[in-house]
């Protein structure tokens, strides 16, 4: 190998107050940012839990006001930002909460991104340069607050909104929209059904193995989503049978961060099939990535069947190889509720020919181990639907 080809830029540098009642240092958080009036922005789900309710007390009693947007939708579109800007501005707010799942987390930062902009929302969506066109000086600062153990967004520089004119999800991205803190709790994941515990569970896998199987020389990400995808073999199946168990839910919400901590790696098609079946059928992100995994993993063996090997001898597999990883990946999945195919999510193959080319387009397609143009992702996207390994 060329020595030049062992040149990257590296991060890992979000400041993570993590482990159970962690929440009750939120004010602290907020002053030790700049925070005199922060926006706490969440879900409409939430919004009408004890938990935001209870923030909402805290932040006022320590004299931070509290303010709230929560005009959310579960796959976010530009309004819903746009409506949070105009929440933030008209508040006087100097800084974003952002508290929930990854569709909170998302418009959050994305809030906090375009307080201070001028120009459109989608002038900044991860291409090319695009982010340098960002007024870094109007980014407002961020505090994340993750109620799921999936995204990983907590510790993300990058949101995915839908862009209602296009109906493609548009990643956008700068480095600033990193949150400066992020409060870990997992008791705030306690109360997450099985399903969404199931999907978002799910999502954290997907980030790893991607990042993981992504080509280019990245180590520190690769030992970061090897640890993330042993955490889900050994605490996901926990967690989607005892909610309520605390361990299994810190294993988790740290998978998930570690996940999206590793992409910086890269993502692949797992990623490119399923944002536009989410964006076209509202499905949920993480359920999708799981849905489509094993028909991504046997399109990618030729390019990844070492790679395997190694993961499936540290998770302990009793076959290494890539047959062992794909089993577990099937037994994982019907263990815990995910669908085996795509049309469980109502896809038709009548839908692939606007499907394949939105998924060609995806920003993260470039980072599949095995190039996929537009046969490629049908033959994905078909086997997907009609369930055919």
């Amino acid at each position: 190998m060329d020595a030049k080809a062992l040149t990257r830029n590296w991060n890992y540098p979000t400041s993570i107050r993590f482990g159970v009642g962690r929440i009750a240092e939120l004010p602290a958080a907020c002053r030790d940012a700049g925070m005199r009036r922060p926006l706490l922005v969440t879900d409409p789900g939430l919004r009408a839990l004890p938990m935001i309710a209870q923030a909402l007390a805290a932040l006022k009693a320590a004299g931070l006001g509290d303010a709230v947007f929560s005009d959310i939708r579960p796959n976010p579109v530009g309004r819903n930002v746009d409506d949070g800007v105009a929440a933030f501005r008209a508040g006087g707010c100097d800084g974003v909460i952002a508290f929930g799942g990854g569709s909170a987390l998302d418009v959050g930062k994305t809030i906090a991104l375009m307080s201070g902009q001028t120009r459109p929302l989608w002038d900044f969506e991860d291409r090319e340069d695009w982010w340098t066109r960002v007024n870094a000086a109007g980014v407002a600062p961020t505090i994340a607050v993750p109620t799921t153990a999936g995204t990983g967004s907590e510790v993300g520089r990058a949101a995915v909104i839908l862009d209602e004119a296009t109906h493609l999800k548009k990643i956008i991205f700068h480095p600033r929209m990193m949150p400066v803190v992020v409060i870990s709790d997992p008791a705030l994941t306690a109360g997450l059904p099985p399903r969404i515990t199931a999907a978002t569970g799910m999502d954290a896998l997907a980030h790893c193995l991607e990042a993981y199987c992504a080509p280019g020389f990245h180590p520190l990400a690769d030992g970061v989503a090897l640890e993330g995808m042993r955490l889900v073999k050994e605490w996901l199946p926990v967690a989607v049978k005892d909610g309520a168990n605390l361990v299994a839910r810190a294993h988790m919400l740290a998978a998930a961060s570690m996940g999206a901590t590793a992409f910086q790696k890269g993502l692949g098609a797992i990623h490119s099939l399923s944002h536009p079946v989410g964006a076209r059928f509202n499905s949920h992100h993480g359920e999708t990535n799981g849905v489509v995994m094993p028909y991504v993993l046997a399109f990618n063996r030729p390019a990844i069947e070492e790679k395997l090997t190694r993961l499936s001898a540290y998770l302990g597999l009793p076959d290494p190889g890539f047959e062992g990883f794909q089993r577990w990946v099937l037994a994982l999945r019907e263990q815990i509720g995910i669908p085996h195919t795509l049309a469980a999510l109502g896809v038709e193959e009548s839908h692939v020919d606007t499907l394949v080319p939105e998924a060609v387009d995806d920003p993260s397609t470039g980072g599949n181990p095995v190039p996929a143009g537009a046969a490629q992702m049908r033959q994905m996207y078909l086997a997907a639907i009609r369930g055919t390994l």
